[in-house]
C-alpha cells in the first residue's frame, strides 16, 4: 500500500497545492493528515473539499490549532474523508490507529482508555489477518526520539510511547514539533517518521 502524509500545514496555500501536485502524480492509496492543517480553524471546509476532489481515503486527526467537534463536524461533509481521532480504519492489509490533539503534556492519562480499546481491536484483527500491517498516527510525538527534541529536552507524550513499546506499529506518524519535521527515528521495531508539511510517501 502506498500512503501519502502530511502535518502541520497551518493553512499554507502554496505548500497546499504542492502537496496535491504529488498525491494527483503518484496516486496513493491512502492519504493520511495528523493535525494542524488549519491556523485555528479558518478554512478548514475549503482544505477538506479539496482533498476530498481527489476521491482517495482521507484519513485525518485534529491538531492543537482545531478541535474534535469542528473536525468531526466538517468531515461529515465528505465522502472520502474520515476524522480518525480514537478510531481505527481498515484497508487490505494495513489498519489505522487515529489519535489527535496534545503536543504538550508529557502524559496523557485520556488516551489510556483508548490505548486499550485499540488493543483489543488489534488483538482481533490479528486473529483474521495473518499478515496485517499497522499504521499508528498521532499529533503529538511519543517520548525520547529524536522527533520530540527542543533545547535539548525531550518534549513528546510518555503514553505514547509506551503505547508503542509494547505493541510496535509497523509505522507511527507524528509531529507537531516543527523543528523535528522530516525527522526519523525507532521505538523497538516500530519507524517513527515526522512527514511535515512537504509529505512523504511510505509503501507498506
Amino acid at each position: 500500500m502506498k500512503i501519502y502524509a502530511f502535518y502541520d500545514l497551518h493553512g499554507d496555500e502554496a505548500v497546499f497545492k504542492k502537496d496535491l501536485a504529488k498525491i494527483k502524480k503518484e496516486k496513493p492509496e491512502i492519504i493520511v493528515c495528523g493535525g494542524d492543517l488549519t491556523v485555528f480553524g479558518s478554512k478548514l471546509d475549503h482544505f477538506l473539499r479539496e482533498l476530498n476532489q481527489l476521491k482517495i481515503p482521507v484519513l485525518i486527526v485534529y491538531g492543537n490549532h482545531e478541535t474534535n467537534e469542528l473536525m468531526e463536524k466538517a468531515c461529515k461533509k465528505y465522502p472520502y474523508i474520515t476524522n480518525l481521532h480514537e478510531k481505527h480504519f481498515h484497508q487490505g492489509k494495513v489498519v489505522f490507529f487515529g489519535y489527535g490533539g496534545g503536543g504538550f503534556a508529557l502524559k496523557n492519562p485520556k488516551f489510556e482508555p483508548v490505548g486499550k480499546k485499540f488493543e483489543a481491536q488489534l488483538n482481533k484483527m490479528k486473529k483474521m489477518y495473518e499478515e496485517l500491517k499497522v499504521v499508528f498516527f498521532t499529533h503529538a510525538p511519543p517520548h525520547n526520539t529524536k522527533l520530540d527534541q527542543i533545547h535539548g529536552s525531550s518534549a513528546g507524550c510518555k503514553t505514547l510511547r509506551k503505547f508503542v513499546q509494547k505493541f510496535q506499529p509497523d509505522l507511527m506518524l507524528c509531529g507537531h514539533l516543527h523543528e523535528n519535521e522530516g525527522k526519523k527515528d525507532k521505538i523497538g521495531k516500530t519507524k517513527i517518521v515526522n512527514p511535515g508539511w512537504k509529505g512523504m510517501f511510505f509503501e507498506l
